[in-house]
């Protein structure tokens, strides 16, 4: 059953929209200045009690300290963690020891070499993403099709794309972000199309 993650959410539509759609994640970037879609832990918080309960909230962080990250994950609000920085193995296995949530790291899937890496990498999920994450840019499929590993496929997918991806590279989960945005905001309509789209490819 491929899982379905959304993510960039930041308005309180967002979140009706998703409790419409019942995605299996929706994605909050926490603490990212130079991301667009960046809310504070403050409203990540405010958000999630917002969220229905069937909706596991991920806390996406780039270079997040290390201390900084398990302060909110103590909070007992996040159900999973996305690394989506340079974060190394040893970062990964510190966190692991700390917290009992997935983490998931997110790998720019531009070259064999950036694969193999991820397929070793310790997280408990990868993420196989375009070199510029949430641009809406797609990335060489063929460069992950040896992947064993069970990963989410991100990158430039809408809901006119996922039936391809979902046949093509059968991910474990697809993340979604600009595909379901319309002027740079969450669009109700491309949600609930997005959604739709993997439970009829669902296997």
């Amino acid at each position: 059953m491929t899982k379905i993650k959304l993510c960039g959410l930041t308005r309180t539509e967002d979140i009706d929209w998703v409790n419409e759609a019942r995605p299996d994640y929706c994605g909050f970037i926490i603490n990212v200045s130079h991301s667009r879609r960046n809310i504070t832990s403050a409203r990540f918080r405010e958000l999630c009690s917002r969220l229905h309960e069937s909706v596991i909230p991920v806390g996406v962080f780039v270079n997040e300290p290390l201390d900084s990250l398990l302060a909110l994950a103590a909070q007992g609000v996040l159900g999973a963690v996305q690394l989506h920085g340079t974060e190394d193995d040893h970062y990964i296995r510190q966190l692991k020891k700390e917290i009992t949530i997935p983490v998931i790291k997110a790998f720019q899937a531009e070259s064999p070499k950036l694969a193999h890496q991820a397929e070793n990498s310790p997280a408990d999920l990868i993420l196989l993403d375009s070199r510029n994450g949430g641009s809406g840019c797609s990335f060489d499929w063929t460069l992950v099709k040896g992947i064993r590993r069970p990963f989410f496929l991100a990158g430039g997918l809408t809901p006119d794309s996922l039936t391809s991806a979902l046949q093509t590279l059968h991910p474990w989960g697809v993340d979604m972000s600009s595909g379901i945005e319309t002027d740079g905001f969450k669009d109700r309509e491309k949600i609930l199309a997005a959604v739709a789209a993997v439970r009829r490819n669902r296997s």
